[in-house]
């Protein structure tokens, strides 16, 4: 909304300017002016800083492209590659967040010790995380659900290429019954935290636990919360 709407004032603006003093500006500076505007009109909006940069990043990226004169397959397999990486992220507002090997120890630790248990990462992504599990606890179960369909297959191609005892499926968790599991990991986003615990707090068993990485439950105190590491978020932890 933000790039059209600049985009109109900037053509608009552009044609009274010609029909007054005969001014033609180069397209580079059109584009220039275009990644400017939308980056002051994101900050006055008060959008995340990151928001600002891909602001300002996109029209000039546009122009980039046309100018290498790139053929039309090149877009319908870059937006095909988009989709089934992030599949139903306008539904969910989960996008593709990957976890770090320092988070897969700390969960490795937290995890009950001494017997067989199932576990389940919801938003499993690539795969790391469970296969990791997987490897260092060969008695249990390790389950790694994804929506999206890119994800899902390459950790599907990865597990059989380790030979990995970890399973993933493709689907929603919400079709997932909690009361299965002793754990479940979760690396969401704010926005999905709430529903995520109204499901566990209905379904999940006594004792067991429900780890978020990074995102913690509004006025729901976890457990406990761990520091992975200084520059990395904390886990939290909610026993049931």
């Amino acid at each position: 909304m933000i790039q059209f709407g600049v985009l109109v004032f900037l053509l608009f603006s552009l044609w009274v300017f010609n029909q007054l003093f005969s001014l033609v500006l180069p397209v580079f500076v059109l584009v220039l002016l275009q990644s400017l505007l939308t980056v002051g009109l994101s900050s006055l909006l008060r959008m995340p800083v990151w928001w600002r940069y891909i602001h300002f990043v996109f029209p000039l990226a546009v122009y980039g492209m046309l100018a290498l004169h790139l053929p039309t397959q090149f877009y319908l397999i870059g937006f095909l590659i988009s989709l089934s990486l992030y599949w139903t992220t306008f539904r969910t507002q989960v996008p593709f967040y990957p976890s770090r090997p320092a988070v897969w120890k700390h969960v490795a630790e937290l995890i009950p010790q001494g017997s067989s248990i199932h576990m389940v990462d919801i938003g499993s992504g690539l795969g790391d995380l469970t296969m990791y599990l997987a490897k260092q606890r060969q008695e249990s179960y390790f389950l790694g659900v994804e929506i999206a369909p890119l994800p899902w297959f390459i950790s599907v191609v990865r597990a059989r290429l380790q030979r990995s005892k970890a399973k993933f499926i493709l689907g929603d968790y919400y079709a997932l019954n909690f009361s299965e599991f002793d754990v479940v990991f979760a690396y969401l986003s704010p926005a999905a935290m709430a529903a995520l615990w109204q499901k566990a707090k209905s379904e999940m068993c006594p004792g067991s636990l429900l780890i978020s990485y990074e995102f913690n439950i509004d006025q729901v105190p976890a457990t406990i919360d761990i520091s992975v590491r200084e520059d990395l978020p904390l886990l939290y932890v909610w026993r049931m």
